[in-house]
């Protein structure tokens, strides 16, 4: 299994996102755009991610080399985002960022899938290879953010750049493994229709992805309103990206398939709690460090539950797009809704009503979890 270079794919991936989810809407607050607006063009990295995966998905699927595809998207992704170098208008962002996140979503559940099948019957070390981006993310948050108390939030542009083209150049190294031999599945709609328990799983992927959004786009905005600097917030971003980390370290050890919907559910009563604490108390800084130390569920342990499941029930040619679908559903039209909801929750209503209902929703996550995922679906290994 080709641990470095997967891991130092992971590590660049992730960097990317270490600089785009705590600093790009302050770059977007920095241009003029008002809160709805920002939400709105935050909807678009989401929204791009419920169709570029599918698409790209179904290519791999039928196609002799997944990583050949990959290595198109990544290049393609680093040629339309030099477009955020050439205007700051409203639509020509909104273009932009479209364009170049139909390309950049593609990338990570096809490498997913290259990892599971390199991994083979060890899928459940995903988490030390995974951890890497988690590295990644938390230099990227850390270094940057100390950067942004002296430098305008523009910096964060050319960063991006450099992620990306990063992650062009890894995908170079990545070998191509073999598809799974398990037998085929009939078609893909007609095999998800057959277990209702799936369809309610991925609802609560939905719901649990969309209660993600006003930490996601708004973060780094609310807790700068309460005074707290650049280098403060990334560090608290950082924090909850190192927790993460322990998790994934840790994860092999517990993550077997009969625990699947326990942890499902644990996970969406913190990611509750852990909203709740957000909202709530802003100004005690102890409170924020505990609330970023439970990211470690509410993200790390459930993206690890929720892609064993995927890839244990999706099996044959549907591998590529049972990932892309839980992708597209969960941080696609999860993180889509979410974060334009939040956009104008968080301007008619303010951060704790935002707050409140991404608990509110991710409790409901847990509740259709409790009822309607019984877990008998996923195949034993």
């Amino acid at each position: 299994m080709p641990y470095w270079r997967l891991s130092s794919f992971y590590f660049v991936y992730f960097a990317t996102l270490g600089a785009l989810l705590p600093y790009w809407s302050p770059y977007l607050a920095s241009l003029g755009f008002s809160l709805s607006e920002i939400g709105n063009l935050m909807a678009i990295i989401m929204a791009t991610k419920m169709i570029a995966p599918n698409i790209w998905a179904w290519l791999a699927d039928h196609s002799n080399s997944c990583m050949r595809l990959v290595r198109l998207a990544a290049l393609l992704s680093v040629i339309f985002y030099l477009g955020v170098f050439l205007g700051t208008g409203f639509w020509w962002l909104a273009l932009v960022m479209m364009l170049f996140t139909f390309f950049w979503n593609a990338v990570l559940p096809q490498v997913d899938v290259t990892t599971l099948n390199h991994l083979g019957d060890d899928d459940h070390r995903y988490g030390k290879v995974r951890l890497w981006g988690s590295i990644g993310f938390i230099l990227t948050s850390l270094l940057l953010g100390r950067a942004l108390d002296s430098h305008p939030a523009s910096l964060v542009l050319p960063v991006i750049l450099v992620c990306l083209l990063g992650i062009f150049i890894f995908t170079l190294f990545i070998p191509d493994a073999g598809k799974s031999s398990h037998e085929e599945q009939g078609g893909m709609v007609r095999y998800i229709l057959k277990y209702p328990e799936l369809m309610s799983f991925l609802v609560a992927c939905f719901l649990l992805q969309a209660s993600h959004a006003p930490y996601y786009t708004f973060y780094t905005l609310y807790l700068s309103d309460f005074g707290y600097s650049k280098t403060v917030i990334g560090s608290l971003w950082a924090l909850g990206v190192m927790f993460e980390v322990v998790l994934f370290l840790t994860l092999h050890r517990f993550l077997k398939p009969i625990r699947f919907r326990a942890l499902f559910i644990f996970c969406c009563l913190v990611t509750s709690m852990r909203w709740v604490m957000i909202g709530t108390f802003p100004e005690s800084f102890t409170m924020l460090v505990i609330a970023q130390m439970l990211h470690a569920v509410s993200f790390g342990l459930f993206h690890g539950v929720a892609i064993s499941m995927i890839h244990r029930y999706f099996t044959g040619r549907h591998q590529h797009r049972g990932m892309a679908l839980y992708g597209s559903v969960s941080f696609g039209a999860g993180g889509a809704v979410g974060s334009l909801l939040s956009g104008y929750m968080m301007g008619w209503f303010g951060a704790g009503f935002t707050f409140g209902a991404a608990s509110l929703a991710a409790l409901l996550a847990g509740l259709i979890a409790w009822f309607r995922v019984e877990g008998k679906f996923v195949k034993q290994a």
